[in-house]
């Protein structure tokens, strides 16, 4: 029987972003919305077509360090748009030996919003930044 794999142990390939590393990765579902449809000699149960696919966004959190390049990239959809800026992301799940094991690839990603760390003098927390990023589906590959 296989063994499930843990959620601690992965990694986010971002485009050229090289980020040494996140304590948080969470990316929402994908929802098939239902369409309700009937007709006149239907009975009165309607039926249910497929709609639309709808995803989650993807939400990362870091530990702040000396690299800029997550902010820049949403600075950079702030001041010229999306357009240009949209990069294919992957998550992928590794083993107990460091093994990648699954992967999911997102596809047309931008970050949407960037929060940066709270601050308080009587805190010894690592200083957290997050950010969330929209796209356009994913799809496991492995």
């Amino acid at each position: 029987m296989p063994i499930p794999y843990r959620n601690f142990r992965y990694r986010v390939e971002i485009g050229g972003i090289t980020q040494a590393g996140f304590s948080e990765c969470s990316f929402g579902d994908a929802t098939v919305e239902p369409v309700e449809y009937r007709e006149g000699t239907d009975l009165p149960t309607p039926r249910k077509l497929s709609g639309q696919t709808k995803y989650g966004n993807v939400t990362l959190k870091w530990g702040i360090t000396d690299t800029m390049e997550l902010y820049d990239w949403h600075r950079r959809v702030v001041d010229t748009g999306a357009a240009s800026e949209r990069q294919d992301i992957s998550i992928v799940l590794i083993d107990e030996e460091g093994n990648d094991k699954s992967r999911w690839n997102i596809v047309k990603a931008w970050p949407t919003k960037y929060d940066p760390t709270d601050f308080s003098g009587k805190g010894s927390e690592v200083a957290i930044e997050s950010m969330e990023i929209v796209h356009e589906g994913f799809t496991r590959v492995s």
